[in-house]
């Protein structure tokens, strides 16, 4: 039997190449195992580095459409997928946005969270058809997640948006002209090329890592340029449990210099928002003024004092 075009296509990708240095990585001890995960991990951080400065256009690109209300959406399969899914879950509760702003959507829908559905990834239709209810327009970005830069899914959905003028974004840990030559079109792309992963074609190790590393730096760089952190402070977050709760007062404590009380009655003044209670107390102004504050501050603090 010839081999398919789909079995030389996956065979010649950079994640399913074999690592020199864990070929006997059965016969190793347990530390042994340990230190070679660990440093193969630490080389990940450098290939991130290396591709900053297309973060950096995605940042832009991404903050400027929130600006305008736009959204961001995620897109992958399995581990990338779930990545996706984990960035957009946590940005209500780290930077107080709507869960609407960043979405994520993964191959075989909810169930696929939790365990793996078998053929989910392999239709470009259903890739399309899952963006398309979300009726994504002009004014949101997409961003693909596949460490191979081949997924069906993946590429149905963002060579759909990048045809029709929807910003896209493509995250791969391959290299950049190997996502071109399989057909993904994007306006932006980002590739840190991490090499053969420990266990070969085992995407959920370095080439996750690298996509969780790029994603922390969307989202967060993306959020402090909303005006969502006073300095290096979450000042936006959601006070949805206890922890949240006293989060906030530390912060108001912090920045004030106020007791514990003081805070937490600023903090029932303002409504639970800490952006609103330091403006309350540094201005000294009602809550509806210091809104107003912010709102022509674009959401700064520090602008708004």
């Amino acid at each position: 039997m010839a081999e398919s075009e789909l079995f030389k296509q996956i065979s010649n990708l950079e994640t399913e190449q074999k690592n020199s240095a864990s070929e006997n990585l059965d016969l190793m001890t347990t530390r042994e195992i340990i230190e070679l995960i660990n440093n193969e991990d630490k080389t990940v951080p450098l290939a991130v580095e290396k591709v900053i400065p297309e973060i950096e256009k995605a940042v832009d690109l991404i903050h400027s459409h929130f600006k305008n209300g736009g959204r961001l959406f995620y897109i992958g399969a399995g581990t990338s997928g779930r990545l996706g899914i984990v960035d957009a879950s946590e940005c209500p509760p780290t930077f107080g946005s709507n869960p609407e702003m960043v979405q994520g959507i993964i191959a075989g829908g909810e169930k696929a969270v939790f365990a793996a559905q078998e053929g989910a990834e392999d239709s470009e239709e259903n890739g399309i058809t899952a963006i398309k209810e979300k009726n994504i327009t002009q004014n949101d970005v997409l961003c693909g997640i596949a460490a191979s830069g081949r997924t069906p899914f993946v590429k149905g959905a963002i060579n759909y948006c990048f045809d029709n003028q929807i910003p896209t974004i493509m995250i791969s840990t391959v290299p950049k002209e190997r996502v071109i030559s399989l057909g993904i079109k994007s306006e932006i792309y980002i590739c840190p090329e991490v090499g053969p992963e420990v266990v070969t074609g085992s995407t959920r190790m370095k080439s996750g890592t690298a996509q969780k590393l790029v994603l922390n730096i969307l989202t967060t760089a993306s959020m402090v340029k909303l005006g969502k952190t006073y300095g290096n402070v979450m000042i936006d977050l959601q006070l949805t449990n206890k922890k949240l709760v006293e989060r906030a007062r530390k912060t108001v404590m912090s920045i004030t210099g106020i007791d514990y009380d003081q805070a937490a009655e600023l903090l029932e003044n303002a409504g639970g928002n800490v952006k609103t209670a330091l403006v309350m107390y540094f201005r000294k102004v009602s809550k509806i003024e210091a809104i107003e504050l912010i709102k022509t501050a674009d959401g700064f603090v520090k602008k708004a004092l």
